[in-house]
């Protein structure tokens, strides 16, 4: 049962770990993976596990969907049989998928107040906006100031991820500002970055090796960062765990953020991220 009068709703490409959604009372809407001729919802009919581990020997790609209108005024309709009277939806950047579409038809077929939000990112850069929402309302905050709190982290977040291979990025089509990196030899690494102002991934430049990739993708995100304001910052991978725990080493050896905390990328991210993906996202508090 919900204890707020304001609802707080993301899609599961948040990657907001677990913990945090039962401790922030959060409703996830789950984006859906299409394999063949199954349909599962992201995070809740197929783990990342499971889907890395079939990812590696299916020959059939997978494809992802939005969740449609209904699934929205479905939940909707939870969240307030639950207790709230005014919701707060925060969902993945328009330019990689439909959700926020389906996020605001929905809001024509329901009679109370659903405030939608554009992230303009992605994964825990979705995540950590939803959470900053989360905080400001359980502090007190009113509307205004749960969508302030968001649109704040939103404008001062960075994303930077290291792929190990653009293959799924170019399958599946979201490869926005990153497709000028395909053609390129395929030994070099890519690094991308998401560009919160308008919602796309964008190249940021590559290298030749893994490790080089990630030494580069520290510093660059570091140089990006207010190291002197509390930081905020979230290590994410897609069946990656032991590079992930070193990335979480080397982030705590160069600072001592007031946040961090490492994250699952969710197999619909993964359809297009492919295994091995590695990538940091965080702020600094204003």
């Amino acid at each position: 049962m919900s204890q707020h009068k304001i609802g707080i709703i993301t899609d599961s490409t948040s990657d907001i770990p677990r913990e945090f959604v039962g401790q922030y009372n959060l409703y996830v809407i789950p984006q859906v993976l299409i394999w063949g001729t199954e349909e599962y919802r992201d995070n809740v009919t197929i783990t990342p596990a499971e889907f890395y581990t079939r990812l590696a020997t299916d020959p059939v790609t997978p494809t992802s969907s939005q969740p449609v209108a209904r699934d929205f005024v479905d939940l909707y309709h939870k969240v307030k049989e639950e207790g709230a009277e005014e919701l707060v939806v925060i969902v993945l950047s328009n330019q990689l998928s439909g959700t926020l579409i389906s996020a605001r038809q929905a809001v024509e077929m329901v009679d109370f107040p659903v405030h939608v939000v554009d992230s303009l990112g992605v994964s825990i850069g979705l995540g950590f906006q939803v959470l900053a929402a989360a905080r400001a309302r359980d502090a007190g905050a009113n509307i205004q100031g749960i969508l302030a709190a968001a649109q704040q982290v939103r404008e001062s977040s960075h994303l930077y991820f290291s792929l190990d291979t653009l293959e799924y990025l170019h399958r599946g089509g979201r490869i926005g500002g990153a497709a000028k990196l395909v053609g390129t030899a395929l030994q070099l690494k890519p690094m991308l970055t998401v560009d919160f102002s308008t919602g796309r991934i964008d190249a940021a430049e590559r290298t030749r090796t893994r490790a080089k990739a990630i030494q580069r993708m520290v510093d660059v995100f570091f140089e990006h960062l207010d190291t002197a304001k509390p930081m905020h910052i979230a290590v994410l991978h897609g069946n990656a765990l032991e590079e992930a725990n070193n990335l979480l080493a080397t982030v705590q050896e160069r600072c001592d953020p007031a946040e961090l905390f490492l994250t699952s990328v969710s197999p619909v991210i993964g359809v297009h991220s492919g295994p091995g993906a590695l990538g940091l996202c965080g702020y600094s508090e204003q």
